[in-house]
């Protein structure tokens, strides 16, 4: 189970909420942690739900399980009132940050951050992490124009999304935690570490799933 001193901060709203609510409970029972839930236009509607194990890795397989579990679940309380796909995927390596632990763990790395409301005159920021202060994400930002400061305090109650920026830095940071964390359970280290919107492959998919009436 996710230890509840560190559950998502950065949560959706709406029929995603509810779809979350469902699942999470699901996800944290098979040993996975739920990372987000989207629910979008795309192929009519689909169901995003991003998941990973709480080392960090993903792997196909994981997602399969995933799907066999969530889908009698979503069935049987089902929150979506039209047909939808339903995707799996890992979070990947520019990464949305929705726990307190993720603004820790990658500290000293690049990210963006939207927040629900103005900040020293803005809502967009872009900047290095420097970990979290007093409820406040601490964001540097070398490249802030002179009249601001470079150092941002964001409210972690007020940030609506943030995730890391693809960068050099985080790809090989990321590629090794993958390794150790593989290595670690004994597994063979392949070198690959899934990208976002990898879900379980659309041939192994299944069709549609239609709202019960």
């Amino acid at each position: 189970m996710t230890d509840v001193s560190d559950r998502r901060v950065i949560t959706e709203t709406g029929v995603a909420a509810r779809v979350a609510a469902i699942v999470e409970p699901v996800i944290e029972d098979l040993g996975y942690v739920l990372v987000r839930v989207r629910v979008t236009g795309l192929n009519g509607c689909t169901v995003q739900i991003m998941a990973e194990r709480p080392d960090g890795t993903m792997s196909v397989d994981d997602c399969e399980i995933i799907s066999r579990a969530v889908s009698p679940a979503l069935d049987v309380d089902d929150p979506i009132d039209r047909a939808y796909h339903l995707e799996i995927s890992s979070p990947g390596i520019d990464r949305p940050l929705v726990r307190v632990s993720d603004f820790q763990r990658w500290a000293d790395h690049e990210a963006r951050i939207e927040l629900n409301a103005l900040v020293a005159g803005r809502r967009k920021y872009r900047g290095v992490l420097r970990g979290l202060d007093d409820g406040h994400v601490l964001l540097e930002r070398p490249d802030a124009p002179p009249a601001e400061e470079r150092l941002a305090r964001l409210p972690l109650a007020d940030i609506q999304e943030a995730r890391l920026v693809l960068t050099d830095a985080v790809i090989e940071e990321a590629l090794r935690r993958d390794r150790a964390a593989r290595m670690a359970r004994g597994e063979s280290d392949d070198g690959d570490l899934a990208d976002e919107d990898a879900p379980v492959p659309p041939e192994d998919r299944p069709p549609p799933r239609r709202r019960r009436h």
